[in-house]
């Protein structure tokens, strides 16, 4: 512990580059789920599946543990391009005390912008920009990160809501279909979910529903 303290308490350019890694780092991990959740694709991804769980309406299967899991490692599949660039661009350098801490936010914060500005409507980003009154960015290296954050997040929150109603429709049609089809024959009583949900799992097997489901997001992208 004393080692620790020592670090923050000395003069030596050594000593201070290590205490300025090892704040950054606190920094990052401190900030790291707010970053996977709304500057990565995690957000669409997630709300997707549980879409597809609530159409099935199979509750908890699959668990919340695993609809994370999967999302994350397809974060991490779909982002590995972006993170490959913000550590060779400006973790490294700055590891290697080649550039400033300063820089290295700025490089590391442009792949990021590319990604988001890649994947936001203009009309989210034109709503911060209008509330705030501020000038029409001329590339996308001068959009603030306090504006185009929230308008990617909004915008992932639409396309993912959008996903999600694609899936609901012939789910839909069978829960229709089978609550026509008891009422016909007198079984009011008899719970819809209940005759419908084999249905639903049946025609999610045969079409290979997770596969497609999992291939439509990484198009999306």
């Amino acid at each position: 512990m004393e080692d620790f303290i020592s670090l923050f308490s000395e003069n030596d350019p050594a000593n201070v580059s290590t205490s300025v890694q090892l704040l950054l780092l606190l920094t990052v991990l401190s900030l790291a789920p707010s970053i996977l959740i709304l500057m990565t694709s995690f957000a669409r991804i997630m709300i997707v599946l549980s879409f597809t769980r609530t159409a099935l309406a199979t509750n908890t299967s699959p668990p919340n543990q695993v609809l994370i899991g999967l999302a994350l490692f397809l974060t991490f599949f779909i982002m590995a391009p972006t993170f490959q660039e913000v550590n060779e661009q400006a973790l490294q350098p700055l590891f290697n005390e080649e550039i400033s801490l300063e820089e290295a936010y700025d490089r590391a914060s442009l792949p990021f912008k590319e990604f988001m500005a890649q994947h936001t409507r203009q009309k989210d980003l034109e709503l911060f920009l209008d509330y705030n009154q501020a000038e029409r960015p001329a590339s996308v290296e001068e959009i603030p990160l306090t504006m185009l954050v929230p308008a990617f997040a909004l915008s992932e929150i639409k396309t993912a809501f959008q996903i999600g109603f694609m899936i609901f429709i012939p789910f839909l049609v069978i829960d229709m279909v089978v609550a026509s089809v008891l009422m016909s024959m007198g079984m009011m009583m008899l719970p819809p979910v209940m005759i419908s949900l084999p249905f639903k799992i049946l025609l999610f097997i045969l079409v290979d529903g997770w596969y497609l489901v999992i291939k439509s997001l990484l198009q999306s992208f």
